[in-house]
């Protein structure tokens, strides 16, 4: 895995590293764990201050000097398995917001969904969030109760309602031209998302849809885990491959030849399939659905404004699953 952290990381060990310049008065930002311009620049001016050299990237030298020795710590998520992994980078496409609050993200009734929570907006008005907070009350009441305390009653009153009078409910507790929750609901929500019980019960709930990518992988002659990855998020943001994708793919596959080694051809299929089903979609978000099936396929790329590095912030290789 490649051993640094530069601008486009995500992560606690980011927002470790920020809160350590932050000591050392060189840098002012938010410890919001993304690597971004300012981050970069502190990192530049510690470098130079210390006579190590100036790229903006923290690798083991300058994470050494930052923390006074150790190994540089590799990323927590690197740990996770797979479905927690794929659903992290899809959670972070799909609400532009880093581990662990792409797990906490909450949105008010824009769509007409009420609310949506979680790694893939599970909302209100589908039904789909509803058996996340059921399975969290049947399996950690206690830590629930902890989370919420004076209103956990207000909380239970509202999942065990029919959908109409959690719609209502939760219309009235946001701002209704920004569609954002009031406090302290989003702060509740917030906190319920980060933890590890409600992350394991998203990726639970995801568990069909990774399931379905494997299975994808294993019909279109796919092995690597940046394979699983593209065909999770397929699965999410469109849903399938139809039959005459399908062809085009398989027909793109024959014209690859035999003379690409193992990686390379691998890449290749995956952005055959990247590029082929960016094309199927809607021609209003065609180029949109490229660019993140591509950067997905690459390993890196631009999404949505953000750096994505499938190895660096996911631990997603181009290694078997």
């Amino acid at each position: 895995m490649t051993n640094a952290y530069r601008r486009g990381s995500k992560g606690p060990e980011v927002k470790k590293i920020q809160a350590r310049l932050a000591e050392l008065g060189l840098y002012s930002g938010d410890c919001d764990g993304i690597f971004g311009g300012g981050t970069e620049s502190s990192v530049k001016m510690f470098q130079k201050q210390n006579g190590l050299g100036v790229d903006g990237v923290v690798g083991e030298g300058t994470w050494k000097k930052l923390f006074g020795g150790g190994k540089l710590q590799k990323p927590e998520i690197c740990k996770q398995k797979l479905e927690y992994r794929c659903l992290a980078l899809t959670g972070t496409i799909e609400t532009s917001r880093p581990v662990p609050d792409c797990f906490a993200m909450a949105s008010g009734d824009f769509d007409g969904q009420g609310l949506s929570f979680g790694a893939l907006q599970w909302n209100l008005g589908q039904g789909s969030l509803q058996p996340l907070f059921r399975e969290m009350a049947q399996k950690h009441p206690s830590l629930l109760e902890d989370i919420c305390h004076d209103y956990f009653p207000e909380l239970k009153a509202i999942f065990t309602s029919d959908k109409d009078d959690q719609l209502a409910w939760v219309r009235s507790a946001q701002d209704q031209r920004r569609f954002s929750l009031f406090e302290p609901w989003k702060g509740l929500l917030t906190a319920l998302g980060r933890t590890e019980e409600f992350q394991a019960i998203q990726v639970n709930a995801a568990g069909k849809l990774f399931k379905d990518a494997k299975a994808l992988c294993a019909e279109y002659g796919l092995w690597s885990e940046r394979g699983v990855a593209l065909m999770f998020d397929i699965k999410v943001q469109n849903g399938s491959i139809s039959p005459l994708v399908k062809s085009q793919i398989m027909a793109d596959f024959a014209r690859l030849g035999s003379g690409l080694g193992t990686d390379e051809a691998e890449e290749a299929r995956l952005v055959i399939v990247a590029n082929r089903r960016a094309e199927a979609s809607n021609p209003r978000w065609i180029e949109d659905v490229r660019k993140r099936k591509v950067a997905i396929a690459n390993g890196e790329g631009m999404v949505h404004g953000n750096y994505l590095h499938l190895e660096d912030q996911f631990g997603i290789r181009l290694r078997p699953f």
